[in-house]
């Protein structure tokens, strides 16, 4: 994958399935986040993930 260092990115649903796994994809390419769910609790812990 080419590195997203630099670029933005808005995910929904970002506390389970699809939308996690490509949150924690994209972090490790270096992207910024922004993350939508449902669950907040659920996302407060995948925005602490490093």
């Amino acid at each position: 994958m080419k590195s997203l260092k630099g670029k933005i990115a808005f995910i929904t649903g970002a506390s389970s399935g699809i939308g996690e796994a490509t949150a924690k994809l994209f972090a490790l390419e270096g992207a910024s986040l922004i993350l939508v769910a449902r669950r907040n609790n659920i996302l407060q812990k995948l925005s602490s993930q490093k």
